[in-house]
């Protein structure tokens, strides 16, 4: 058994049956292309490539590091492809020496970012610094939620500088601490700060992880002063603001504060339907509107989840040679929706319904006939009478409405509109699926 096919069942006992057959057990270690410090798996298409990347690569070069003490760079490749400049035939590094330091994902691009509400300041923050590395902007920190983009953002940085001919780092703090650790102990540490120190650019991921390692953080220091010193472009990313992370030093705090600090939220609904569209287009997969619309409804507010849904959709069509329509991706994704409650609370409806459209709960169960609060109050009504067993002379009593006639008069409007307006109809679903599965509300 070769060394990559020992690593792969290395993985299995770690991993669900589930995935590691649907992904895991399709690669194919390529033994020509791999050495020490550079290991190759190939993959059959680039969806399946992409999920193993973002969600294993790490995983892989670490057991690589149990079993043979390096830790090496991970690619994945696409089966029966030949690699060429500009294609997108692999996951991971291209050749030089800077690349393979970087391990830097090429489809991190700011061409494949999709940019919205949720994200346009943090996308044009970094933008800029592309454009004026270490001019503005130093260090730029950006911070948000799992799977929201910061790294994306942070990598296509790294991208654009990278092909300017910049010496580019990009590391994780995880793997910040376990150089340090390993080359404090073979007392080498001119070889660390060779290569975290000499850098035009340094981008370190997860810096929240910092948190109360006071060696790491006292080398950190010292690395971040002589990049910033040198006028070198420093790019964090954490899950949340500098002032938020526990156990950090008060002159790490302040550094990271220096430059500019960005946040990223959650996408709201047209951004994710937007992203969805975007992976279908890079990934070569055919969703038509109603499948596109149904999986931003479905998915949360971690955009990461899309590349899984998409890989899974594909890989169910291939085998069971149907065409992904809306009710095939209902019964596919099953297992992605969290079972419904078995009861709704009228108070859990009032409260997302309150907080999406900005009205007052007391405004909702008001007399006022302003139009936003007459719009909320239909689909407070709406919902209610959907996901909850109360009957229409209860809602009628609830809302302060004269008897049920009047429930029944709201829920016609709001099924009008949910035939005449496809928009209405997917923020409808979408606010419905908030609501199934929250937690319950007492």
């Amino acid at each position: 058994m070769n060394i990559g096919k020992s690593i792969l069942k290395m993985l299995k006992d770690e991993i669900t049956d589930v995935e590691y057959n649907r992904y895991i057990k399709q690669l194919e270690y390529c033994t020509e292309s791999s050495r020490s410090d550079l290991v190759c798996f190939k993959a059959p298409n680039p969806l399946i490539a992409n999920w193993i990347k973002n969600r294993y690569a790490e995983k892989i070069s670490t057991l690589f590091e149990l079993k043979t003490g390096i830790k090496p760079a991970v690619t994945i490749e696409l089966k029966n492809s030949k690699k060429q400049a500009g294609k997108n035939t692999t996951v991971s590094t291209s050749s030089n020496d800077s690349a393979k330091q970087s391990l830097l994902n090429p489809s991190y691009t700011f061409e494949n970012f999709v940019a919205g509400s949720s994200n346009q300041f943090a996308y044009t923050a970094a933008k800029n610094v592309s454009e004026k590395p270490a001019d503005i902007y130093n260090p730029l920190f950006i911070y948000g939620g799992v799977g929201l983009g910061k790294t994306h953002l942070m990598q296509s940085v790294g991208n654009v500088l990278q092909k300017h001919g910049k010496n580019v780092i990009y590391t994780s703090v995880e793997q910040f601490l376990n150089d340090f650790t390993r080359n404090m102990r073979n007392h080498t540490m001119e070889r660390f700060k060779d290569k975290y120190r000499k850098c035009d650019v340094l981008l370190i991921d997860d810096v929240q992880f910092l948190s109360n390692k006071i060696q790491t953080q006292e080398e950190f220091f010292h690395t971040f002063e002589a990049l910033r010193n040198e006028k070198k472009q420093i790019i964090l990313t954490a899950d949340k603001h500098p002032k938020q992370i526990a156990g950090l030093e008060e002159r790490l705090r302040s550094r990271f504060e220096w430059g500019l600090v960005a946040d990223i939220q959650p996408p709201e609904l047209e951004t994710k339907i937007a992203i969805i569209k975007k992976k279908c287009e890079i990934n070569g997969v055919h969703l038509d509107n109603e499948v596109v619309n149904y999986i931003a409804t479905i998915i949360d507010s971690n955009a990461r989840e899309i590349e899984g849904i998409l890989s899974k959709l594909h890989a169910y069509s291939q085998l069971m040679h149907q065409q992904i329509t809306t009710e095939f991706a209902k019964n596919v994704l099953k297992d992605q929706l969290r079972e419904k409650h078995d009861t709704i609370n009228i108070n859990q409806i009032m409260t997302n319904v309150s907080k999406e459209l900005n009205v007052k709960p007391s405004e909702i169960r008001s007399k006022n006939r302003s139009r936003n609060i007459v719009y909320a109050r239909r689909v407070a009504i709406y919902l209610a009478r959907e996901l909850t067993p109360m009957s229409m002379p209860q809602l009628a009593q609830y809302f302060g409405m004269k008897d049920h006639t009047a429930i029944s008069h709201t829920m016609r409007k709001i099924n009008q509109l949910l035939n005449e307006d496809e928009n209405f109809k997917v923020k409808i679903k979408e606010l419905s699926n908030k609501i199934t599965t929250a937690p319950a509300l007492k």
